[in-house]
């Protein structure tokens, strides 16, 4: 009975010291990614910069093709990125979309706080921003995003995005056109690998619980040239608030959007909510809507609590993601089952 006792004990004082700050918590098993932003946060440098670093590792490691150049072609061939990042402390947003031949784009959101009074640049209007700030004009086609592209046109274009169009979508490469008479009728939903949702989204609880989050994608592989999916939108692909936590997203951008859940999480949290149950919230909000829906969420709260939860369909069962805090001897990658 007394050692019965004594473990229930130690597990509660384990749980208890969950909570550490510094935390640094990223989606996907990024490892570099995480040993850079925790790196970066060791040597001195700020929550913003190591966000800024963190989610920039990816860009240049070109992470499982979803972030950075050369991968996600979009219907024309090229590759365009989204980014943000968010100050915690001051609510400040920099976030560019449709980003076009400029490699680093969250350091180019970063920019766009430092040097603007605006939230969100895109299209090529971002890229002369950023050409500007000083970043180089580079093409971001990679013999990688040419195989793709080609593939996909010889597989008549499939999957895509259009709907209610002619001629049928679900068989030729168009162009397509509004029809003369729509007729609503059932779409299939195609089967999408879930490399083509992938984005790094990152929070950093610095010692002072001052919270930063940022993410990183080259969105939907195949997208409709000007497609904007959720990483880039406050709220949507991440969001931080130094009196509540933080939270990213990563999944079916088009879907996960329309429900701002890192915002939404961030307010459960706000509330008392454990980040591992105001993550599974988020979640379950969406199934009711969209129950095949490919999708998961990172929280973590000031004290450096955090969590995770995903979405269970086909393909992704358990969700893997990345912690650094000081009761971690070096980052670790985790592991949720999804509900």
């Amino acid at each position: 009975m007394v050692v019965a006792l004594l473990l229930v004990m130690l597990q509660l004082a384990g749980a208890a010291s969950a909570a550490s700050l510094p935390v640094v918590i990223n989606t996907w098993a990024f490892r570099k990614a995480a040993e850079t932003a925790w790196r970066v946060l060791q040597l001195g440098g700020s929550e913003l910069d190591a966000v800024e670093r963190g989610c920039g590792q990816c860009e240049i490691d070109q992470c499982d093709g979803s972030v950075g150049y050369g991968g996600s072609p979009d219907e024309s061939g090229e590759t365009t990125l989204d980014a943000m990042i968010m100050d915690g402390n001051t609510m400040e947003v920099g976030a560019v979309a449709d980003l076009r031949h400029i490699k680093n784009a969250i350091g180019v959101a970063r920019k766009v706080i430092e040097y603007t009074k605006h939230t969100l640049l895109v299209g090529e209007s971002a890229s002369l921003f950023a050409v500007r700030m000083g970043f180089p004009y580079e093409d971001l086609t990679t013999q990688k995003s040419l195989s793709m592209y080609s593939k996909w046109l010889n597989q008549s274009c499939q999957p895509n995005y259009w709907k209610n169009v002619v001629p049928d979508s679900s068989q030729s490469c168009g162009p397509y056109k509004r029809p003369e008479e729509v007729t609503c009728k059932e779409q299939t939903i195609l089967q999408r690998s879930i490399r083509n949702h992938d984005t790094i989204g990152m929070v950093v609880i610095g010692g002072s619980g001052t919270v930063v989050s940022g993410t990183s994608t080259n969105g939907a592989a195949h997208k409709i040239p000007g497609r904007v999916g959720d990483s880039p939108i406050a709220g949507a692909g991440s969001y931080a608030d130094s009196t509540a936590g933080g939270a990213a997203a990563t999944g079916d951008g088009d879907i996960m959007m329309r429900f701002l859940p890192s915002y939404q999480a961030v307010e459960y949290m706000r509330m008392g909510t454990d980040p591992t149950v105001a993550c599974q919230k988020v979640i379950s909000r969406i199934q009711k809507y969209a129950p095949e829906f490919f999708g998961a969420v990172i929280c973590a709260n000031t004290t450096g609590s955090y969590g995770a939860a995903c979405n269970k369909i086909p393909g992704l069962t358990q969700f893997h993601f990345m912690v650094s805090n000081p009761l971690l001897s070096q980052p670790t990658e985790q592991v949720v089952d999804c509900i």
